[in-house]
């Protein structure tokens, strides 16, 4: 019997205007009425992913930046946290700097207000773009200001795919086992997005930690996603969901490929065939 249920936001659970169908939070609610328990899984900030589930007045614990920090939406309990060194952040900037990237840093200073960090000197199309989603809750500081920071959970860039493909081979040849990283594509601010973390750190290895913590075994897990940063938690889960919209990528270790799209609801159709539910 499947007890916990891992959502991705951009692409699964929301549609393309960001919004949650009233079929999706149904299917939560009723998931959460029969005792399961809900786990938002999201490369976006905290902050910025409890803004967007505002409409589901229920107890959903969030894993934001992608596994580097898990909170509660309600009590704003945090469970688990990895941060990135200076040193690790360093390495990045260096090299987004010769391939004339420009970082946006996602940071843990939710109770001061602040989820991104932009460089001085910033005017990039894609980052306005970008940020613009995050009001009031970002600001521009020196690279060396950056670096000093403690609680980074992680750097991203926005570009061309095949540059930040370059990026990240330059970052694994020079830095191996450093870093965990990937290239995501079903975006909509620019044509790719790097997202930069912890080494072991990825969705799938933050809700194990979870899971643990609850004592819910893989095999009670399931997950549904879209893009790159899911391959780990649907090749692991109990069962592994791709949307109609997914990556080739996280199609192929899926279990299920279903036929519905983020626009068509479709967390809601899978979970009422899964469960028999009307």
């Amino acid at each position: 019997m499947y007890k916990l249920i891992v959502l991705d936001l951009d692409g699964t659970l929301l549609d393309d205007n960001k919004m949650i169908s009233k079929k999706n939070i149904l299917i939560i609610n009723k998931l959460i009425e029969n005792g399961k328990i809900v786990l938002i899984a999201t490369g976006r900030g905290y902050s910025n992913a409890k803004n967007l589930i505002s409409n589901i007045n229920k107890n959903i614990a969030i894993l934001s930046n992608n596994g580097n920090i898990i909170r509660n939406s309600l009590d704003e309990k945090t469970y688990f946290t990895n941060y990135m060194s200076s040193q690790t952040v360093n390495n990045t900037l260096l090299i987004g700097d010769k391939l004339n990237l420009k970082p946006i840093v996602h940071v843990d200073y939710y109770k001061e207000g602040l989820d991104l960090v932009i460089e001085e000197n910033t005017y990039d199309d894609c980052i306005n773009k970008y940020i613009s989603q995050h009001i009031n809750r970002y600001k521009y500081m020196t690279k060396d200001s950056i670096i000093n920071l403690d609680k980074i959970l992680g750097v991203m860039y926005l570009g061309k795919r095949q540059i930040l493909n370059e990026f990240t081979e330059i970052l694994t040849d020079k830095y191996p086992n450093k870093y965990s990283s990937h290239v995501l594509e079903n975006i909509i601010s620019a044509e790719a997005m790097l997202e930069i973390m912890n080494p072991l750190i990825n969705k799938w290895t933050s809700i194990l930690q979870y899971s643990n913590h609850i004592g819910i075994e893989a095999k009670e897990i399931i997950t549904i996603g879209d893009d790159n940063n899911d391959i780990e938690m649907i090749a692991n889960a109990g069962l592994g969901i791709a949307m109609k919209n997914a990556s080739f990528y996280v199609k192929e270790v899926a279990n299920i490929v279903i036929e519905y799209d983020n626009n068509e609801s479709g967390v809601a159709q899978v979970l009422r065939d899964i469960f028999n539910w009307d």
